[in-house]
């Protein structure tokens, strides 16, 4: 598909909401996969706690890194082709994963996966602002969302269950392919821009980065995307050694297993989208940060049962701020959408190598509830900055 009506976009059919969920699970497909196998990662590579941590957290940093400049990339060249060469790119570092022989050696690829994400992520949601209005372009967004949820999933759970069928180094062969399909999926089925419009020129878009850092409505979503990322590496990188250590001792097929609660936000997010418009962005980030804190005051449980039912709702909570807080920009940001899209991203995917970073630590030195007191620090900072920077009334659309 190159092109797409108008009603096409203003009532958006199935085949593109899926689509843009699909940009998203492709986009992050990669991105977390490890965590279901850092268990075997960190014996096979001989690496540390913190080490093993960092293959999760360079990738979410070489995203951080890169999001401004693709953010301002995509604003004068455009939003699909972008997407698509992106979603290609990714396939490229999987493939070498095979050859690894170090720790090193895989912060190293997990680094260069992590350059490739952006032109995904932050193109996506400047796509979406660019060509949908009002309460579709929640819809789309949560969609969106939803997709990048169950990208998350579907690479720690594929993943954990090939290297119970053969090694780890075989099946990133098996995920490099999926992506190279991927690529094609995205360029059939993404509808071209109609309302983009270049801006090629370095001094504007100097001009517009200096507006942008100076936007308290973009200062505020950055600082909260920050704690947001933080929280959800740090606990799903961690809880990961906390089960394949003693009693639980978990396969990688039973921890890719636990990531099954990701298929929640699948549901609960687009869920999000239409109770965004009815109580506002505000209290709805405000209860789900609270949800979420509560979900990780519970895996202090010790029935695996009741860490996996408190995973689900931790997680429930983080993908509905989430989608909040990106509708809050959408709304908030009418110029330089792509570039405000890459700070946020810069600060959201700081959080995640500033989390996968300080819980290592904690659960170094506190194991397990060392790592809940750092997380619950981060979702109470959060919080704190919901209620005190982010308006009561966003948009009459939305609050």
């Amino acid at each position: 598909m190159s092109s797409s009506s108008s009603d096409d976009h203003d009532r958006p059919s199935r085949l593109l909401m899926l689509t843009l969920a699909l940009v998203g699970v492709f986009a992050f497909i990669q991105v977390y996969s490890v965590q279901s196998i850092l268990p075997q990662l960190q014996q096979d590579l001989q690496a540390s706690v913190v080490q093993i941590g960092n293959s999760v957290g360079v990738t979410v940093l070489a995203v951080a890194l890169m999001s401004p400049f693709v953010g301002m990339l995509s604003d004068a060249i455009g939003r699909k082709w972008l997407i698509v060469a992106s979603v290609f790119a990714l396939a490229i570092p999987t493939a070498l994963m095979p050859t690894v022989q170090s720790v090193h050696g895989m912060l190293v690829l997990r680094f260069l996966q992590g350059l490739a994400v952006p032109g995904v992520s932050v193109v996506a949601v400047a796509y979406i602002g660019e060509e949908f209005r009002g309460t579709t372009m929640v819809r789309m967004v949560t969609w969106y969302v939803a997709g990048s949820v169950l990208g998350g999933f579907s690479g720690r759970f594929l993943l954990g269950h090939l290297t119970e069928l053969m090694s780890w180094r075989a099946s990133f062969g098996v995920m490099a392919v999926l992506n190279l399909a991927g690529a094609f999926i995205v360029w059939r089925g993404l509808p071209d821009s109609r309302h983009f419009v270049a801006n090629d020129r370095i001094a504007s878009s100097l001009s517009t980065l200096g507006q942008l850092l100076r936007n308290p409505s973009l200062q505020t979503a950055c600082a909260l995307g920050f704690t947001v990322l933080f929280a959800l590496i740090g606990l799903f990188t961690f809880v990961n050694l906390h089960l394949a250590a003693a009693p639980y001792y978990f396969s990688s097929g039973e921890l890719a297993n636990i990531f099954a609660v990701y298929l929640l936000g699948v549901v609960v997010t687009p869920l999000g989208g239409r109770l965004i418009p009815r109580i506002g962005i505000r209290r709805t980030i405000l209860a789900a940060l609270a949800i979420s804190a509560s979900g990780v005051v519970l895996t202090l449980a010790q029935p695996p049962w009741a860490i996996v039912v408190a995973l689900a709702v931790a997680a429930c909570g983080v993908f509905i701020t989430q989608s909040a807080v990106m509708s809050f920009i959408a709304y908030r940001i009418t110029h330089g959408r792509s570039l405000a899209s890459g700070l946020y991203y810069a600060a959201y995917y700081c959080g995640g190598f500033t989390g996968a970073w300080v819980c290592g630590i904690a659960y170094t030195w506190g194991a397990w509830p060392g790592t809940v007191a750092a997380l619950l620090i981060s979702q109470a900072l959060g919080w704190l900055i919901a209620w005190r920077f982010m308006p009561r009334l966003v948009a009459a659309s939305a609050s």
